[in-house]
């Protein structure tokens, strides 16, 4: 069963494009999706861990970069 994503499948399969592929099929869209979707949550999960550690409430570009050094 597949999981309704939040992410347009359409804008996935445009940025695999831009990365190179020639076409991707449905199941692999919906693959990269679900992948997507989890990456980003583990990275908003570590960048709102800066963000509380350095008192805020609000992620700012800063915890996102350093986040994404560490996912």
């Amino acid at each position: 069963m597949i999981k309704v994503a939040d992410l347009p499948l359409a804008a996935v399969v445009r940025i695999a494009k831009k990365s190179g592929a020639e076409r991707v099929g449905s199941d692999a869209a919906a693959a990269l999706v679900a992948q997507s979707e989890e990456y980003i949550a583990s990275l908003v999960k570590k960048a709102n861990t800066f963000a509380m550690h350095a008192g805020r409430k609000t992620i700012k570009e800063e915890d996102v970069e350093l986040a994404a050094k560490e996912v």
